[in-house]
């Protein structure tokens, strides 16, 4: 294969076109009133090449080198400013909005002095902003957001093929994700319901412009997080023509359009389709997945006072078992016997208008978004007889938000207010193993809940703006029971700021208390005589979260920072069957999180210090991320115990190398101290009647989390190399997982054993299974090219 790769770049490289005739076209506004910043100064920065806004704020930057840029602006009057990276090619020609925000202070001449590690104002700390260039060459992250995040401190990850976003001692259900101010509940293909995780990401990462990552320090327009919320900004379609691009990556196949529809107006569209199916079978895995996806965007200038944005977002998923494999080994037979047939579907659609007046602006947000969900089992996978597990689930929201946001003699301020009526409807048949006997499960939920908020933000620098103060409150509730209808008990204050004691140094601290509603399947929980088993206990789960830090930044591209973070837990729902927090549930392809009977008594704390050293020089990039952290919740007892999530130690170093001729090379390195598990109940899992019921061993939560796997650590290593012609753009990639082949040993497999005849061995006069261990080693050089061909 290496002779057949370094042929076709040779040939690419011997008819490839190398003159600088890129182009990028933008425009320049004030990001408190959208009114056009015209005779603003625009070079690429690195360079003397630039351009000078005209009266309606645009601007032409021509005779490009093709490849990322990064627009510098400045302008009397205005802080100075970066734009997103932004690739330029001989055969597009992108469009780029830069906001520029007022300043308090007059300026005698024109200085760039922009930071090129973006910052909000109402989170001056436990914030990134993660460029495009890093999500295109993020290596072993195949494109994808949620596994590109794990470069950064605080964010945890699992050596399973799966996205779960686990910030600072957090599970995954505990996370907000929002696209251009439009919440999507579902970020990632085979989603957990309940919680977040799953093992391909819905987002096309052609759409990112960029992503700002909140660890703390949530604005008070952000609600129902605890531990994390992505704010994810897309693209602008072409204003100039239409293009079109085709890409095949690791697991899918994927078309984009974007282009201009009249002079105000401009769209990007996509769809993607997974061939994962198709190599799973070929090389034997027991499982057959298949996923599609869509991604659009419409935005409409309708004047220079008022922008109408549409987005769209939604999946598809089909999850088979490969029945058809002859004579499975050990390992295909437990995964067989356990995952349940899976078909799930979901979408976002929202619309966001944006009316500007002098001092501010207003923002009417109205979307809905669904997700529909099925799982099912048969006992041994044999369709001849009942289903041992059957459930079908669909959860719709429909959403208003309404925030007017003004600037006022150097105030911000932010207020909002929001509403939702929820629609969550389950239909549940499961066999269940319960006190050494045999119960059958069965009931329907169909639950309407209303939600409502209301919140407000000032911000405010002071002393020569050496001092910047956010203070922030938020008060939620919904119509679910008395306690969550009053909205004092969900009163959310946080405050954030940043001290400059030098041009170097800042001293950083805040505080908040964020609550999150349970998830619809605690809520919608009912047992058998059609009681919804937790409407009179269930209250809002709450954190309260204190952060200090302090950020030294030696040169303009080089950051380092260390923060120590206080994660204060209350109100967290404990499932009275197993007696463990459902803080450590979320990340199980074959459960639902949350459908269980709980009290709201658990308690909770995450602790630990994060260090960050970003350098991000115009050839090179590099990130290392550690984190110590520790987090404990009670059991039914109030007993405090490892949760799932306690790595302890996560260390990341992630650097990308651009070299002459468009070529990229990036690498990383991960390592995550081991994390702990429940050992296996074999007793009670020997039974026939439990075993029938699910189909693989029960755990013995009498010791959840006793036990703990060995650290987990990989290499990746990604080589990029772009191919610019006159009218068309070839990207290449290679990308390289776990490159020096690391083997993680996982908690054992147990299967029954079999007699010669291929039935299943029993004693105790056939009340009891023979069980078997069987070691569970996984890892692999996982070695893979994606094209991406744009026109």
């Amino acid at each position: 294969m290496k002779p057949i790769i370094i042929s076709i770049f040779i040939l690419l490289y011997s008819v490839v076109i190398f003159s600088q005739s890129a182009e990028v076209h933008g425009k320049i506004t004030d990001v408190t009133n959208n009114e056009p910043v015209a005779f603003a100064n625009v070079i690429v920065a690195g360079t003397n090449i630039g351009a000078t806004s005209d009266f309606n704020g645009e601007f032409f930057i021509t005779g490009l080198a093709p490849g990322y840029v990064k627009l510098q602006v400045s302008f009397i009057g205005y802080k100075p400013a970066f734009s997103a990276d932004v690739l330029v090619s001989n055969s597009s020609i992108p469009f780029v909005e830069i906001k520029l925000e007022p300043t308090q202070e007059l300026l005698n001449e024109v200085v760039v002095n922009a930071d090129p590690f973006d910052k909000v104002l109402e989170a001056p700390l436990s914030m990134q902003s993660i460029r495009v260039k890093e999500i295109e060459s993020n290596p072993g992250s195949n494109r994808d957001i949620s596994r590109v995040i794990q470069s950064f401190p605080g964010v945890g990850s699992t050596p399973a093929f799966r996205n779960d976003v686990l910030i600072r001692g957090g599970g995954p259900s505990e996370n907000r994700f929002f696209l251009d101010g439009i919440e999507i509940p579902v970020l990632n293909h085979f989603s957990t319901q309940g919680a977040s995780g799953g093992p391909v990401g819905i987002i096309n990462a052609d759409f990112i412009q960029s992503v700002d990552f909140y660890s703390g320090s949530f604005k008070a327009s952000s609600y129902n997080a605890l531990s994390g919320v992505l704010d994810f900004k897309q693209k602008e379609g072409s204003k100039d023509k239409t293009n079109v691009q085709f890409a095949i990556g690791a697991s899918e196949a994927a078309f984009t359009l974007d282009g201009p529809i009249g002079e105000k107006t401009s769209y990007i569209f996509s769809v993607r389709r997974s061939y994962l199916q198709f190599l799973f079978s070929a090389i034997g895995l027991p499982f057959l997945p298949t996923f599609n996806d869509y991604q659009f965007k419409l935005r409409s200038d309708i004047d220079e006072k008022n922008k109408l944005t549409v987005i769209s977002i939604g999946s598809l998923d089909n999850l088979k078992l490969n029945t058809g494999i002859e004579d499975p080994d050990e390992g295909q037979e437990y995964i067989l016997n356990q995952i349940p047939i899976n078909n799930q579907w979901s979408y976002t659609f929202g619309i966001v208008y944006n009316n500007f007046f002098k001092n501010g602006y207003h923002t009417l947000v109205l979307s809905r978004n669904m997700l529909n969900n099925e799982f099912y089992k048969y006992p041994n996978n044999d369709e001849n007889q009942p289903k041992n597990f059957d459930y079908s689930s669909s959860e719709a929201e429909n959403k208003f938000r309404y925030e007017l946001s003004l600037n006022n003699k150097g105030f911000k301020y932010n207020f909002g207010i929001n509403s939702e009526y929820a629609k969550y409807y389950n239909s549940t048949s499961q066999e269940i193993f319960l006190d050494d006997s045999l119960i059958n499960l069965k009931y329907v939920t169909d639950l309407n809940v209303v939600k409502y908020g209301f919140s407000g933000q000032v911000t405010k620098s002071v002393l020569n703006s050496r001092l910047l103060i956010s203070l922030g409150v938020r008060f939620d509730g919904n119509s679910y029971n008395k306690e969550m209808s009053n909205l004092l008990n969900q009163f959310s204050p946080r405050f954030s700021m940043s001290y400059a004691l030098t041009e170097q140094i800042s001293l950083k601290a805040g505080f908040g208390r964020y609550f999150q509603q349970p998830a619809y399947t605690t809520l919608g929980f009912r047992d058998n005589a059609g009681k919804l088993v937790n409407e009179d206990v269930a209250k809002y789960i709450g954190v309260n979260q204190y952060t200090l830090g302090v950020e030294y930044q030696f040169a303009k591209p080089v950051l380092v920072s260390v923060e120590g973070f206080y994660k204060d837990y209350f109100q967290y729902p404990i499932d009275l069957i197993t007696g463990s927090s459902l803080a450590n549930q979320g990340a199980d392809y074959s459960s639902v999180a949350g459908a269980s009977p709980v009290v709201f008594s658990g308690k909770g704390r995450a602790t630990g210090v994060e260090f960050l050293n970003r350098v991000n020089f115009d050839k090179l990039t590099v990130l290392t991320a550690y984190t110590y952290v520790r987090s404990l919740f009670t059991d039914l007892k109030g007993d405090y115990i490892a949760s799932s999530w306690d790595s302890r130690h996560l260390l990341t170093i992630t650097g990308y190398r651009d070299f002459k001729k468009n070529w990229r090379m990036g690498l990383k390195w991960r390592f995550v101290g081991g994390l702990p598990y429940t050992p296996y109940d074999l007793e009670t899992s020997a039974y026939v009647e439990a075993w029938d019921a699910k189909g693989q061993p029960y755990l013995d939560f009498n010791q959840l989390n006793s036990l703990r796997f060995k650290p987990f650590h990989q290499l990746d290593i990604r080589v990029d190399k772009n191919f610019f012609f006159e009218k068309w753009t070839l990207m290449v990639y290679v990308d390289i997982q776990n490159l020096y082949n690391f083997q993680f040993k996982g908690q054992d497999y147990i299967i029954r054993e079999k007699n010669p005849d291929g039935s299943y061995m029993t004693i105790d006069n056939g009340t009891k299974y023979v069980l078997k261990s069987v070691p569970n080693a996984s890892g692999t050089v996982l070695p893979t090219i994606g094209i991406m061909v744009k026109i």
